[in-house]
């Protein structure tokens, strides 16, 4: 907390000096949206190039100076809960003055952006965010406030801690971590009872894109248990992207990749060629749309999938059919076809890339 309150000091300290010297205060933001300051390497994924553009928030231009404002604000906000070891979540600061803040996206921003320009990750500023994701199956833990959790699989998930750096007395016999893009396919698996039927497993899902939380806990586990780690997602552009935000994180968040990314992530389907092997009618499979090969051409252009050959291929495959489906394209073969076959020979036999 020392290295908090010292690094925003700094910050307001710059400011006063330049105010002293009858000059407008100027805040210094790297570019966290331009991929042009991200390298990709393998064993961490887009990380932060270490010399980036950056961007000026200036406090006398008509444009920025609101903004210069609402970090300096949050700036105090923060200083002040660190000081006094309090935490409040992304939604607690937008309700405290939502005429000032104007929206949630804006105080989201704002957190992420003041994050990236203190180099300190957003729990160590004491802001926690609502988490979306679940968790069930092999997996008991500790939160920070001493509340026991144990995720057996039954038919009721566990929602992501909203203090993934808290948790503790982490204890799993789990063989692997099953990574379910939709809530629908993770609820469907509970039902079926899947954690239970094969090899004790942890279930997650981030239901769609995943919030930060449950990036952390997927690393956290990771880090803790070392097992395989799986993913299933839908056959199409989308899912794809949400796997390699899990594997290789994104380019927002390219300043935390070592604390978010697991790049030993496998593909375990639904694969594009899992659709031609198992017979799947067309008329069940969902025609391309414009965005859906636009998301498809941006993937295949990122650094990434170069050094994935077998996912390029499957990249292949579903531009050359422009045909998506989705998980449950699977019950056109049965009804619990996922959990009691796919599932099971994909993972007995190797099915992953």
């Amino acid at each position: 907390s020392s290295a908090v309150l010292e690094a925003i000091e700094n910050v307001i300290e710059d400011v006063i000096k330049t105010l002293a010297q009858n000059k407008a205060p100027v805040l210094t933001l790297t570019n966290r949206s331009n991929w042009r300051n991200i390298e990709f390497k393998d064993s961490v994924g887009l990380q932060m190039a270490s010399h980036c553009a950056t961007k000026q928030i200036r406090s006398d231009s008509p444009r920025s100076a609101p903004r210069f404002a609402l970090i300096l604000k949050m700036l105090s906000i923060i200083y002040k809960m660190v000081q006094s070891n309090t935490y409040a979540t992304k939604r607690d600061i937008y309700y405290s003055d939502t005429l000032l803040f104007g929206s949630q996206s804006v105080v989201d921003n704002i957190i992420t952006d003041i994050s990236c320009m203190l180099k300190i990750p957003r729990r160590s500023l004491h802001i926690l965010s609502t988490s979306k994701g679940f968790v069930a199956g092999d997996l008991s833990y500790t939160e920070a406030d001493g509340t026991k959790v144990n995720c057996t699989c039954s038919a009721t998930a566990v929602t992501v801690p909203s203090n993934v750096q808290g948790i503790k007395n982490l204890i799993s016999h789990a063989k692997f971590m099953l990574i379910v893009e939709k809530d629908a396919t993770f609820q469907r698996l509970l039902d079926d009872d899947f954690c239970n039927k094969m090899s004790p497993c942890i279930m997650i899902t981030g239901r769609g894109v995943p919030d930060l939380n449950t990036r952390l806990l997927v690393r956290k586990l990771w880090d803790t248990f070392q097992i395989p780690v799986f993913t299933l997602m839908d056959a199409d552009p989308h899912g794809i992207e949400i796997m390699c935000i899990y594997k290789y994180g994104s380019v927002s968040m390219s300043f935390e990749a070592h604390h978010l990314t697991v790049p030993s992530i496998k593909w375990l389907g639904l694969l594009p060629s899992d659709l031609k092997r198992l017979n799947i009618r067309r008329d069940a499979l969902i025609p391309f749309t414009k965005q859906d090969q636009n998301k498809l051409a941006s993937i295949q252009k990122r650094p990434y999938i170069t050094c994935q050959p077998l996912w390029k291929k499957e990249l292949e495959i579903m531009e050359a059919t422009k045909l998506k489906a989705e998980i449950q394209v699977l019950t056109s073969l049965s009804s619990d076809y996922l959990s009691r076959v796919y599932l099971p020979n994909k993972l007995q036999f190797g099915g992953w890339l």
